[in-house]
């Protein structure tokens, strides 16, 4: 990584542009006195002993007293990251105390809109990662591939977890964890990719993911989350039914069996050759 991705690190951890310019600098050459630390950050002269004080305030840098003046070395990175990482902890479960002790209770009819791809994959970990019980998915290679080590965690916590591959790849790409996998076409083939994720019948999101833009909703609407999870497992219920008994179907299913599924089939087609050609 270069010296820009370090200081933008460190900016994100809390740090100044000039701190983190300093430290940085100070973790390639050290020790430095303030005049040479100024000119090798880029660091305007009359900032360089505020942006100092305040990293030795962090206790992030030690000034070293030479012969030749006050020099400054920087906390190892291990060091830093450490004490920040035990720092964060203890903030983020202050926060978590404080603000569970004020929040009411959620109300369970919300949607929220989600807008972008990388926000998508975050409400789905995070779906995962706190679900009990099970988790229904349904997905296509690349959302799988995303969420592969989130899906193995879960199943390793005794999560139950169901996918349907949407592509219906031939065989397993090894991004889907294996027990209760499906593998089906169950919709015509779509423009855009779909995730739909239910996580204890009790919380769900569905999103789209178009070349242009990448969509979802997320809602604990049990209405809807009813919906997803029994398109998800009629869907494949009905493929295995299909694929199983293949042409024997047709002589099992009563003749008012096939009329009416013939009812439901797209542009009058028949209903079992519609069935056979989105199964491939």
């Amino acid at each position: 990584m270069s010296v820009t991705d370090a200081t933008r690190f460190l900016e994100q951890l809390g740090f100044s542009e000039y701190e983190a310019r300093a430290y940085v600098t100070l973790l390639r050459r050290n020790p430095l006195n303030g005049y040479e630390l100024a000119r090798e950050s880029g660091i305007p002269r009359p900032n360089i002993y505020a942006v100092l004080q305040k990293l030795q305030e962090r206790q992030v840098v030690a000034p070293l007293e030479t012969a030749s003046g006050t020099r400054y070395a920087p906390l190892p990175p291990d060091r830093l990251t450490e004490r920040l990482g035990s720092q964060f902890s203890r903030v983020l479960e202050a926060a978590h105390q404080a603000l569970n002790a004020v929040a009411e209770t959620p109300d369970e009819d919300y949607v929220w809109n989600v807008r972008g791809y990388d926000e998508m994959l975050a409400r789905t970990r995070e779906l995962i990662a706190h679900a009990t019980s099970n988790v229904l998915l349904a997905l296509w290679p690349a959302e799988a591939a995303a969420l592969a080590e989130t899906n193995a965690e879960a199943t390793a916590r005794g999560i139950r977890l169901t996918t349907l591959c949407l592509r219906a790849c031939p065989q397993p790409c090894g991004a889907c964890q294996q027990e209760r996998l499906f593998r089906y076409h169950v919709s015509p083939e779509p423009q855009h990719r779909w995730l739909i994720v239910v996580a204890d019948e009790a919380e769900m999101l569905f999103g789209e993911m178009k070349p242009d833009a990448s969509v979802a909703m997320q809602t604990r609407q049990s209405h809807l989350i009813r919906l997803a999870s029994w398109f998800v497992r009629h869907s494949i219920a009905l493929a295995t039914i299909v694929e199983t008994l293949g042409p024997e179907l047709e002589h099992t299913l009563a003749p008012q069996t096939l009329e009416a599924l013939n009812l439901l089939a797209p542009d009058g087609e028949d209903w079992l050759a519609y069935m056979r050609r989105l199964l491939g």
